[in-house]
């Protein structure tokens, strides 16, 4: 069974990847070159990660990542907490994302996650 990992992503910033071969946004705001590395989650950690940096947007869809069609390495890593995120090490390479969905930022608590 493979394993998913999700990334939000602005819609133009997605589209711009098809142009350009690969993606290379971090998070809101940030690139890859920024960072060092493409912020992922795992499926319970979505909605969190969508209230905590991307409210407001209404721009957005989800990336749903085959990890192990990811060319560049996956860890996951802390972020100064107990809990684990996963995260890209180089340009994501487009044939990863086996399903690109429109995202919506939901603000209630306690919503299921939005991936299935």
């Amino acid at each position: 069974m493979m394993e998913r990992i999700y990334h939000i992503a602005r819609a133009a910033d997605w589209e711009a990847a098809q142009t350009e071969g690969d993606y290379r946004i971090s998070t809101r705001d940030r690139t890859l070159q920024d960072e060092g590395f493409i912020h992922c989650s795992h499926a319970h950690q979505v909605d969190n990660v969508a209230k905590m940096f991307y409210s407001g947007l209404d721009d957005l869809v989800l990336l749903e990542i085959d990890r192990e069609l990811v060319g560049p390495e996956v860890r996951d890593e802390s972020v100064g907490g107990d809990e684990r995120f996963p995260h890209i090490y180089g340009p994501l390479n487009l044939d990863a994302v086996v399903q690109v969905q429109p995202f919506t930022v939901r603000q209630g608590v306690g919503d299921p996650p939005t991936p299935g």
